[in-house]
């Protein structure tokens, strides 16, 4: 029996693994390195003009405010992928093995995208202990990244 190496699996421990021994970037470097793509969804949820107002409103420094709305962004594109994976499961029309390539390869997406949203959430913490934020800011913080 022989093990295929190249697979999903393969390259998310492969990433898992840079990840663990990279170098910690600083929280200006993290932001810079998280990017983010929107479909047409989630670009159509994310012009809405009060969709970030409680953010835009609270009294943080800027650079939470940026990371709050992209753990926002984040959360909206894992929501998309798992409706996607989701009616790809129900679509009676397709095989079983079409479904699988299709499923794979989304949940290669998802995975990538819940492991930008727990650096997101990590910077997040980091962020707020460096800027010695207020108990009432912390709380404001954590609440709107909740949210």
């Amino acid at each position: 029996m022989r093990i295929q190496s190249g697979g999903p699996l393969s390259n998310l421990a492969q990433g898992v693994q840079r990840q663990l021994t990279a170098v910690e970037p600083s929280p200006e470097q993290a932001r810079e390195g998280l990017r983010v793509s929107l479909s047409e969804l989630g670009k159509s949820m994310s012009a809405k003009p009060d969709r970030n107002e409680d953010i835009d409103k609270s009294e943080l420094p800027q650079a939470i405010k940026d990371l709050l709305k992209m753990i926002r962004e984040l959360r909206a594109q894992i929501a998309e992928k798992q409706a996607q994976i989701d009616a790809i499961m129900s679509d009676q029309s397709l095989d079983a093995e079409a479904k699988r390539q299709q499923v794979e390869g989304l949940q290669t997406e998802l995975a990538s995208l819940n492991s930008a949203l727990t650096t997101a959430n990590a910077n997040l913490v980091k962020l707020m202990r460096e800027n010695g934020l207020s108990s009432e800011q912390m709380q404001a913080a954590s609440t709107l990244a909740m949210s």
